[in-house]
């Protein structure tokens, strides 16, 4: 494996070499770009570098890639993933344990796919906005580029960066007796140029007992060596620390009905069931243009990741006749560090009539991965589950305690060429060749050590075709291809050290078009995504196996629009029928009327869990005049599955959202509505429990005051 890298290594920085010495008397053709300059009022977007990690025109990447930028983000008062990508088509939310962003895109899971500029960024935490620009989520596998993972897409936060002079205080208040205070303080200087922003945030919840205390810093500074070179050096501080909510039970079928607040934990949750997360991390990034063809980039980050999660929530399945369950205490710490490089050349250059735009690079990284594990402790049985009895808990009184030990290196190449035949017709291509070790050490409550590895060594395509009959038309045709280790978010086990990865791969053919003078943009996207060789427990041998499959097959639309009289449009629609093709795997997690504890209901055939058929959203808003604004909207979710087994929905649910600013040159007011309605609903599940289930927010509002200094 060393020596295949060493010369895959080799071979790409012998390409760097040679194109670094190509002659300079080559001949671009010269691109006239005319568009409206991004003052973070747009709600349109006209590039993205998630999906090619080049600033590429969207219309030009023949791949979905859905842009929230920072004007929809301010608008909505988002503070958190969850808010923004509700506005995603496609896009399912999960609980993540209480204590961690995740979602599904396209029918998968994306636990590990979370991204910032372009680093993985898969530590298990709840992210904060205050520091981003914009977020990218790129629809599909995108190993060809980043590595392991991205069934159905990956999502990548792209920060605020020094440039602008800048002098923002914002102040919120909520009625949920939420304070939070954020600042974005920074000043542009011909050599030298830095920002900093920041959050404070301290808050209840609808939640019964649940709290929030969160810290975020992240400065940056900006340094121009010469004027071809530049240095960014960024670094961010998080620390969160709330209760950790694995939501409720369900009862014939349904998510129990209860009043939204309704907390199933320990009485005394705030010093039994806690998470308490710190990611420190910092950046280096090195640009420099060698001519007008030319330029290098590497990039560096480090990150350091503690958690500290105690939680009680439902054990098991509910008894249904007796309407009881049991609750149980457990404990899980995490310790993470790593690195990534990323070294990129891209080069412009045309041979035989064809414009090519090269991107080689290399990546090595390494992560230290260990989780101490306390097993769950039964603290309290036979509870309602419509007027439970919350017991209090001993957070010391713990069960025996599992050590894992983690080790996780990648070393990969990859080319990429964006090319242009004609006015009409251009192709991307790439592939990366990645090789992926795992180490682990299982240390089990009685002292006994077992020692895991293995190496994955896989390739990653992808080739699309784009035909553009005019300036405002874009049609397309793609193929991909990712794969996902054994071992891709969590430490190696006996039962899975020996199973090859899961591969996934995305035909897809869209149409994008630039409208209206180029002031509102649309989309329209069909696909077909398998993953192979899921692994699923053998119900004979209770072994994991690699038999499985997985379908999803989908629709997206997406218009977003800055229109003429100050109006301004962001809209999305998704089919997703996303099925479990093959499986011998049951669920006994069953929960549902006729069925009893214990049954076997088969996988096979089923929907994939947290995922609707249909979903949309819509969002409006419009200048008034005289200052003010206004701006109101709907989500509208179908029904999902809280289960494997399907045994347990979470009913389909609109909610309407409103919004009233008023701006003035120094101050700027603003006051959010969510949930008009009062509706009644289910935002998220587990993905693999039918009772761990969190009930939406009922009607909030939320003030919030920014001040240029």
């Amino acid at each position: 494996m060393r020596l295949k890298m060493k010369a895959v290594s080799i071979a790409v920085w012998s390409a760097f070499a040679l194109v670094a010495h190509a002659e300079d008397d080559q001949q671009l053709q010269v691109i006239k770009v005319v568009g409206a300059r991004d003052d973070g009022s747009n709600y349109v977007a006209r590039s993205s570098g998630g999906a090619t990690k080049t600033d590429m025109d969207l219309k030009d990447v023949p791949q979905t890639v859905n842009v929230i930028p920072a004007a929809v983000i301010k608008d909505l008062h988002a503070t958190s993933l969850q808010d923004v990508l509700k506005t995603v088509p496609g896009v399912g939310l999960s609980t993540g344990d209480g204590q961690r962003d995740q979602v599904f895109i396209r029918g998968f899971t994306a636990i590990g796919d979370q991204f910032v500029d372009g680093f993985r960024d898969d530590a298990l935490y709840f992210r904060d906005l205050s520091n981003i620009e914009r977020l990218e989520v790129v629809k599909g596998p995108a190993a060809v580029l980043y590595g392991r993972g991205s069934s159905g897409g990956l999502v990548n936060r792209v920060t605020k960066k020094p440039g602008a002079d800048v002098n923002d205080i914002a102040v919120s208040l909520s009625d949920h007796s939420g304070r939070r205070g954020e600042i974005d303080f920074g000043r542009a200087g011909d050599t030298v140029a830095w920002r900093l922003t920041g959050a404070r945030e301290k808050a209840d919840s609808y939640r019964s007992q649940q709290f929030l205390d969160r810290t975020a810093l992240a400065p940056s500074v900006a340094l121009r060596v010469s004027a071809d070179t530049k240095v960014l050096l960024q670094a961010d501080y998080l620390e969160d620390r709330r209760l950790t909510d694995f939501g409720i039970p369900s009862y014939n079928g349904r998510a129990v009905d209860v009043e939204p607040g309704r907390y199933y934990g320990a009485a005394n949750a705030r010093q039994a069931d806690y998470s308490q997360s710190r990611v420190v991390s910092g950046a280096a990034t090195l640009t420099h243009r060698v001519d007008a063809s030319l330029s290098l980039r590497n990039g560096l980050r480090y990150y350091d990741y503690t958690l500290d999660r105690n939680n009680t929530n439902i054990s098991g399945n509910v008894n249904e006749v007796a309407a009881t369950m049991s609750l149980a205490h457990a404990k899980l710490a995490r310790v993470e560090h790593g690195w990534s490089n990323q070294t990129e050349l891209t080069q412009k250059l045309t041979t035989g009539g064809i414009q090519h735009e090269l991107l080689y690079g290399v990546e090595f990284g390494q992560q230290r991965k260990d989780a101490f594990t306390n097993a769950a402790v039964v603290v309290a049985t036979n509870v309602s589950i419509f007027n439970p009895v919350l017991p209090q808990v001993d957070p010391a009184k713990l069960g025996a305690r599992t050590d894992t030990f983690g080790t996780y290196k990648t070393s990969a190449a990859y080319l990429q060429d964006a090319l242009v035949f004609s006015d009409e017709w251009k192709a991307l291509a790439g592939v990366r060749y990645d090789g992926f070790k795992q180490e682990s050490r299982i240390v089990s409550p009685a002292g006994v050590a077992t020692s895991l590895s293995r190496t994955d060594n896989a390739w990653s395509p992808r080739a699309g075709l784009v035909w553009q009959p005019s300036q405002q038309q874009s049609y397309y045709a793609s193929w991909s291809r990712s794969f996902q280790p054994s071992g891709e978010n969590f430490a190696l086990a006996a039962n899975n050290a020996d199973l090859a990865p899961e591969t996934t791969r995305n035909a897809e053919v869209g149409g994008k078009y630039d409208l209206w003078g180029g002031r509102a943009n649309a989309t329209v996207s069909l696909y077909r995504l398998e993953r192979d060789n899921i692994k699923i427990t053998d119900p004979l041998t209770n072994r994991i196996v690699p038999i499985g499959k997985q379908r999803s097959d989908g629709l997206e639309l997406t218009f977003s629009a800055d229109l003429g009289n100050a109006w301004k449009v962001l809209a999305g629609y998704a089919y997703t029928d996303a099925t479990v093709t093959e499986s011998v795997a049951v669920d006994t997690s069953v929960n549902q009327p006729g069925k009893t504890v214990g049954a076997q209901i088969p996988v096979q055939g089923k929907r994939a869990t947290l995922t609707a058929r249909n979903s949309g959203n819509l969002w409006l808003t419009k200048e008034l005049g005289y200052g003010f604004k206004a701006g109101s909207g709907i989500n509208a979710v179908g029904s999902r599955y809280a289960n494997t087994g399907n045994t347990v929905v979470l009913p389909g649910y609109i909610t309407a959202d409103a919004m009233l600013a008023y701006q003035a040159s120094k101050y700027e007011v603003q006051l959010n509505l969510n949930n008009i309605g009062d509706a009644r609903y289910i935002v998220s599940g587990h993905g693999s429990s039918p009772n761990l289930s969190l009930p939406g927010s009922p009607r909030s509002i939320a003030l919030t005051l920014r001040y240029k200094l």
